[in-house]
């Protein structure tokens, strides 16, 4: 296995920047190549001092020793990319979501799963101290039964956000870009979905995206979640906006999702927890604490162990089959919106 793994990077816009920065920075990785038929990739590529391509067969077919790829292209262009890195028997590190429909993600899985190729989801967040550190209090029983979680993306997206015309498509809206992150936190935080009902509106825009979208799950365990997303709104609740993981967004103390259980709740990315140490009661006072953590950069902890997966060290820890998972909600959300039931899961 090899001590320094080299990746290649396919699409340089704004993830594919941040990946770059991201290899750069981690120990045991090396970028060696960007492709992506726009300009831009060659200004990404040059910036690194290394090479660029227009296509993913001119690099396979350029003699480039790679170990992995990162995909981070439009959506409705992971499928074709992803099944193409592993025919080429590259690992592959493919950013959310998986796919852009149910059936190219369950394509993507089965090739992984019978080629025996780790294809890995983009879903940083897991590699979040945050995250990791609610996932330990929830399992360790400091919050009691949960019964409730709420998560809020509201955020507003510039005009000149949108003239790249897939982001106008169906697939490049807020709950496939940005609640898609929310839902494998919850899933992570919360065990599987067994159902859905959702409502989603273009009434601000008029794209043929969804701008906004409201939505009630009902997980396996009996809890009951809402997540509302749009962005169209100016606020800070949104886990761009609170967990400083890029620059990028200016960074507020505000939460976006609340963890409820019968003996406690837990605030999110912020870490304040709520408990009562006498009786548990609403008359009753009730503290907050701040759980300390000593946080490191998400993207560069999920390159990391994308090589540490390359090198057959560790197993992935987002797979195909969780992105297969969250897809079959976002197809859920997309199907009750439409038909205004419904849509059971398990």
């Amino acid at each position: 296995m090899p001590d320094l793994v080299r990746l290649a990077l396919l699409g340089a816009g704004l993830i594919g920047h941040r990946h770059a920065q991201a290899i750069s920075a981690a120990d045991g990785v090396e970028l060696v190549a960007v492709v992506d038929p726009d300009p831009v990739g060659g200004c990404v590529a040059q910036q690194h001092g290394i090479a660029s391509y227009r296509s993913l067969p001119t690099l396979l077919g350029s003699g480039t020793k790679i170990d992995g790829v990162i995909v981070a292209t439009p959506n409705q262009t992971h499928e074709q990319l992803t099944l193409a890195c592993i025919d080429a028997r590259l690992a592959v590190l493919v950013e959310k979501p998986l796919a852009d429909t149910l059936s190219a993600a369950e394509n993507i899985r089965q090739a992984s799963e019978s080629s025996g190729i780790p294809v890995l989801v983009g879903h940083h967040r897991r590699y979040n101290g945050v995250l990791e550190k609610a996932r330990e209090l929830v399992d360790s029983g400091s919050l009691g039964r949960i019964t409730s979680v709420q998560s809020v993306t509201w955020l507003f997206k510039p005009e000149e956000y949108f003239q790249a015309e897939w982001r106008r498509r169906s697939g490049a809206g807020p709950v496939s870009i940005n609640l898609i992150h929310d839902i494998d936190a919850l899933r992570y935080l919360c065990g599987e979905v067994a159902s859905v009902q959702a409502m989603t509106s273009n009434a601000v825009r008029g794209f043929e995206v969804e701008d906004s979208a409201a939505i009630l799950l009902r997980f396996v365990s009996g809890a009951l979640g809402t997540m509302s997303v749009s962005d169209t709104i100016v606020a800070p609740h949104s886990w761009e906006l609170t967990a400083g993981e890029n620059p990028m967004y200016p960074a507020t103390d505000e939460s976006c999702y609340q963890i409820g259980g019968t003996h406690g709740s837990l605030s999110l990315p912020n870490l304040t927890l709520w408990t009562q140490s006498g009786e548990r009661s609403w008359s009753h006072p009730i503290s907050g604490t701040r759980v300390p953590l000593t946080n490191e950069d998400p993207l560069i902890r999920q390159v990391t162990h994308f090589a540490d997966v390359i090198r057959a060290r560790v197993t992935p820890r987002v797979t195909a089959a969780d992105g297969v998972a969250n897809q079959r909600i976002l197809q859920a959300i997309a199907d009750s919106s439409k038909n205004q039931m419904t849509v059971e899961l398990t």
